[in-house]
């Protein structure tokens, strides 16, 4: 098997899969999206001959447009460029959990500073601002009062990039101090782990303790319609316990598209890396493209 790699920069969690794949004699074609060019009757990067490509791309954008060309090509790609359009933007992402009748935080979008505020005193304090594009907890905000709503609002409104522009405001959901990450292959989940924090933001990029986590019969129930919902692949779904823990009681509040793993393969008995290159062997065996 070939399989092409699409990255920008070689993380940990693309050390894993390289390793892997290395480990079982497959040919990888590295393409770094930063040397390469993208025409509309083929690429300078060597995708001819590949049975599959994946994407690893660290920049949203990069991911976006490069997944778009390679599929253009009639190159297999995961995750398509389908699945990392509705992943990658916060709007689409929750149209297509509520479509699917996936329990998701209440939401609601405004256009102007007005509108954002009307729509936060709607849902109260605390609720929660976040950017449409982003990751990490990056530029998410905590809103507990009037006057932070108002200082945040305006500080929004003077940043350049027309997302800034977009005000996806969510209701606060009070999670029991940790929210739950589960790593699918076309909804079959590979492993889980809780992230936990004093902090509201609770994700191992801001320094969450991680521990491996049993889904229950309903927690994979939604793992498998939330990705369904975008398209599948090999993604990251993100479940917060809305009834305390063990309460059995989930919504859904975001899917990653090139998720990360290394936190996750370290606090689980799951050899996550080996697991995600079982499904992209049968992915590659498979004659239609991959969702």
């Amino acid at each position: 098997m070939k399989i092409g790699i699409l990255y920008s920069r070689i993380r940990q969690d693309e050390k894993l899969l390289l390793n892997e794949l290395r480990d079982r004699d497959h040919e990888i074609e590295k393409i770094d999206v930063r040397k390469h060019q993208f025409g509309l009757d083929g690429t300078t990067a060597n995708v001819e001959e590949l049975d599959l490509v994946v994407d690893r791309c660290l920049s949203t954008s990069r991911s976006l447009y490069a997944t778009r060309f390679i599929d253009h090509y009639d190159v297999p790609v995961v995750n398509s460029p389908e699945t990392a359009d509705v992943c990658a933007d916060k709007v689409k992402n929750s149209l297509a959990l509520d479509d699917a009748g996936v329990p998701t935080p209440d939401t609601k979008v405004t256009f102007t500073v007005d509108a954002a505020m009307e729509a936060i005193e709607s849902f109260g304090y605390p609720c929660v601002l976040k950017p449409v594009v982003g990751s990490w907890g990056r530029l998410m905000a905590k809103i507990d009062s009037e006057s932070a709503a108002e200082a945040i609002l305006e500080h929004k409104k003077v940043l350049g990039h027309y997302e800034h522009k977009v005000f996806y405001v969510q209701e606060f959901v009070d999670k029991p101090g940790r929210d739950i990450r589960v790593v699918a292959t076309d909804g079959e989940p590979v492993a889980a782990m809780t992230r936990t924090s004093d902090h509201w933001l609770t994700n191992a990029a801001k320094g969450g303790d991680t521990d491996a986590f049993e889904l229950d019969d309903t927690a994979r129930d939604l793992v498998e319609k939330a990705s369904d919902a975008v398209g599948g692949g090999l993604l990251g779904v993100d479940l917060m316990e809305v009834g305390g823990e063990e309460s059995g009681e989930y919504t859904v509040h975001e899917i990653n598209h090139t998720v990360e793993f290394k936190a996750l393969n370290g606090c689980v008995d799951t050899d996550v890396p080996a697991t995600v290159v079982d499904w992209l062997e049968r992915k590659a065996q498979t004659p239609e493209a991959p969702q």
